[in-house]
């Protein structure tokens, strides 16, 4: 089930449960839109990959149970800005290969 991690990792910026300015990468790490697509390029910082909207988990008990109430989102925050010197390497290195390629 999905973390859904509070804040951006990069720049911190709240991304409350039915943000839509939320992405993720296959593992998880979050930030926001501004931060994936323009700082970050669509390049995770922590593994490579690519970016996608993170799904928005229903607030209501609309069937079996499956709610934030029942699965509620993380607390903890993961505060890890990307460094600029090494994440411009990881891009340029990426930069022609397509995220689903990665």
């Amino acid at each position: 089930m999905l973390e859904l991690r509070p804040t951006c990792e990069h720049c911190n910026t709240a991304l409350p449960p039915a943000s839509l300015q939320a992405r993720i990468c296959s593992f998880e790490c979050t930030f926001c839109a501004t931060c994936a697509d323009t700082v970050l390029g669509n390049v995770c910082p922590n593994c490579g990959g690519g970016f996608a909207p993170r799904p928005i988990r229903p607030a209501h008990n609309w069937r079996n149970g499956n709610h934030l109430g029942n699965h509620p989102a993380s607390a903890a925050v993961r505060h890890r800005p990307a460094d600029p010197v090494s994440h411009a390497a990881l891009a340029a290195a990426l930069q022609a290969v397509p995220p689903g390629l990665r």
